[in-house]
């Protein structure tokens, strides 16, 4: 073929009849297709194109990537550790229930100490005290019958305790008028006292220092002696506006011995005291 181009393209008197016997050749022979003048090897396969190649490898790699991001988020919460240092707020019930003193059970029933309690820890308490941003060390909550009743009168108590003050509250299902409780404390070691109106009811301010003492629950099962405690202040609510008998009480008290203002105590009876049912006429 490369010997018939150069011919035409110098043609000369000695190649004319050699020429013209080639392409006279050319022309008998059959035409093949450019791929058997190749070579006589084996013909190759289908060769798949290189762009299919990158297009299927990033789908997969995308699908990898989104795989993985939602194992991360769902994951990842359980597996972290929380964060330990955010201290959480005490919480009031321990999940049991213990059995009801029979006084509590009657008509009209009192308020629980559960109920107490949850009314007492209140997420602004701290505030209302005076110290906010404390948390919570410790809350509870009792179904206490008062002393010196042979169970007949319901007590219930809660308790809320913080860094610097703690707080209790208890209400008193008995018959005894907030008139009558101000002249007990001239007997008492109550200092401090002060007559007052709070949300309609009769109620007294009045000052006391705590009892503090230790229990030894070794074998011997003997107890430290009864020391003084730091200083209390205490709000006695009458349960009704008409003081048919029965009040609460609001106490605080601190370990340093600094008295919460007054002004405390009557922000946690505004919160706390329309939480409890007022004593109905017997």
């Amino acid at each position: 073929m490369v010997r018939a181009l150069r011919a035409r393209r110098n043609p000369s008197p000695a190649a004319s009849a050699d020429g013209a016997a080639v392409d006279a050749a050319a022309q008998a022979q059959p035409q093949v297709p450019a791929q058997a003048q190749v070579g006589t090897g084996p013909r190759p396969g289908p060769v798949t194109p290189e762009k299919d190649h990158n297009a299927w490898g990033q789908a997969v790699a995308a699908v990898a990537v989104f795989g993985a991001l939602a194992a991360a988020v769902w994951v990842g919460p359980r597996m972290m550790p929380s964060d330990v240092s955010t201290p959480q707020p005490a919480s009031c019930s321990d999940g049991t229930h213990e059995e009801l003193p029979k006084t509590y059970k009657q008509t009209p029933q009192p308020v629980t100490g559960e109920e107490l309690c949850k009314a007492l820890n209140r997420p602004d308490l701290a505030k209302l005290l005076g110290t906010p941003g404390e948390t919570p060390t410790a809350a509870s909550g009792t179904n206490n019958t008062a002393p010196l009743t042979d169970g007949k009168v319901a007590q219930p108590e809660a308790e809320v305790t913080f860094d610097t003050y703690t707080v209790n509250v208890s209400a008193t299902y008995n018959e005894l008028t907030t008139d009558q409780y101000v002249k007990l404390m001239k007997f008492g070691d109550e200092t401090d006292i002060k007559t007052l109106t709070v949300l309609g009811r009769p109620a007294v301010f009045s000052s006391a220092h705590t009892m503090k003492f230790e229990i030894n629950l070794g074998s011997s099962g003997s107890g430290g002696p009864v020391e003084q405690g730091p200083l209390a202040r205490t709000l006695t609510v009458a349960l009704d506006s008409k003081d048919r008998g029965g009040y609460c009480d609001i106490t605080v008290w601190s370990t340093s011995g600094v008295l919460a203002d007054d002004s405390a105590l009557l922000d946690i009876a505004g919160k706390v005291l329309p939480r409890i049912p007022e004593q109905p006429v017997r």
